[in-house]
């Protein structure tokens, strides 16, 4: 199912607040962004006990109960973890994963809030969550009947959402500073091969590991925890960052004259996160006119400069700073672009 509109987790508490205590909510999201976490603090915020049923993890008779003989007649008998007396929220994670007889086992508990004779409390909700389809993720068609028993509601990863919740939960600083700069570096869709990915999870966890390790931990050690949670492009930038504070070797450093683009061979990946940080910078301060800012003026006058001193260790990286967007568009000011293709072959040459 493809989202139209999306929610963050900042909003999804007030949308759970006024949807799900009148109808079953379907919540739809990539992988590790989230989702099961969001649910189990809306039902901790309503004072309700959050009791979550894996659909993978589920056959029909662990719904609909088994037979029990009452006054001479047979019953069904609903499994003790959904009967209960005092109203609760009822999380079917993964929903979509789980088997057609399963998804049609859920028809009249999500519909009716019934389950042969037993219905739900009043006062309960009840939540189903699942991937898409598309994130490569173990998820199966849902049939009609099911899907229109439900309200969809579609989760995006958010950067500010989730570094609000870091720094009072305790994520590691290294990870909060290197997101508040890189937020792009988040999420990532999922590959679709068998390797790593960018999530909120994923970070959630490399902080873990780093935490338990301390703030020793060593360049290597770090490097092979980040390529084991994150997209190698963003463990490659995140392992330079933390060198960058190991080393009190930033690109304000480098803008302002204080420090040179480092030139070892063992500090490129060094080099290339202060280019991408760079090339950040110029698109988040570069005015989109050159009669702009004084201050703008001054960072495309520096920038200049930079670029050849750059260009000089690795055209690579020069390149990189002022390349297109994936969509083949131009990201820097127009201006700018045309000023570098101006003047830089004068500036090389002065060095010269």
């Amino acid at each position: 199912m493809q989202a139209t509109i999306t929610v963050t987790p900042a909003r999804l508490p007030d949308v759970l607040l006024h949807v799900a205590v009148v109808r079953p909510v379907f919540l739809w999201g990539a992988p590790g962004i989230g989702k099961s976490s969001l649910v189990r603090a809306f039902a901790d915020s309503l004072g309700l006990e959050c009791v979550t049923l894996l659909g993978t993890q589920l056959a029909p008779e662990d719904l609909i109960g088994v037979p029990e003989l009452v006054g001479g007649r047979s019953r069904f008998a609903p499994p003790e973890s959904i009967a209960r007396d005092e109203p609760y929220c009822l999380f079917l994670d993964e929903l979509n994963a789980s088997a057609p007889e399963v998804q049609k086992a859920f028809y009249s508990l999500i519909l009716d809030r019934r389950i042969g004779a037993y219905e739900l409390p009043a006062g309960s909700v009840v939540i189903g969550a699942g991937n898409r389809a598309t994130d490569n993720a173990l998820a199966r068609p849902m049939a009609s009947a099911l899907v229109n028993r439900l309200v969809h509601v579609h989760l995006r990863a958010s950067a500010t959402d989730w570094l609000a919740w870091a720094s009072a939960n305790g994520i590691h600083p290294w990870i909060i500073d290197y997101l508040v700069q890189r937020p792009d570096h988040l999420w990532s869709a999922p590959p679709k091969t068998e390797e790593p990915f960018s999530t909120p999870r994923a970070w959630h966890m490399l902080s873990d590991v780093m935490h338990s390790y301390g703030e020793d931990i060593d360049h290597e050690t770090l490097g092979m925890l980040a390529f084991g949670t994150l997209t190698a492009g963003h463990a490659s930038a995140f392992r330079a960052y933390v060198k960058t504070v190991r080393h009190a070797y930033d690109l304000d450093a480098v803008l302002k004259g204080e420090a040179p683009w480092p030139r070892r061979p063992e500090d490129r990946d060094l080099l290339y996160f202060l280019s991408e940080a760079f090339r950040a910078r110029l698109i988040k301060e570069l005015p989109a006119d050159k009669r702009g800012s004084a201050r703008g003026r001054d960072l495309a006058f520096r920038a200049k400069g930079l670029l050849v001193e750059l260009a000089e260790i690795s055209l690579e990286c020069a390149q990189l700073v002022i390349a297109d967007d994936e969509n083949g568009a131009p990201v820097l000011p127009t201006w700018f672009l045309v000023a570098v293709g101006r003047d830089l072959p004068r500036l090389a040459a002065a060095r010269a």
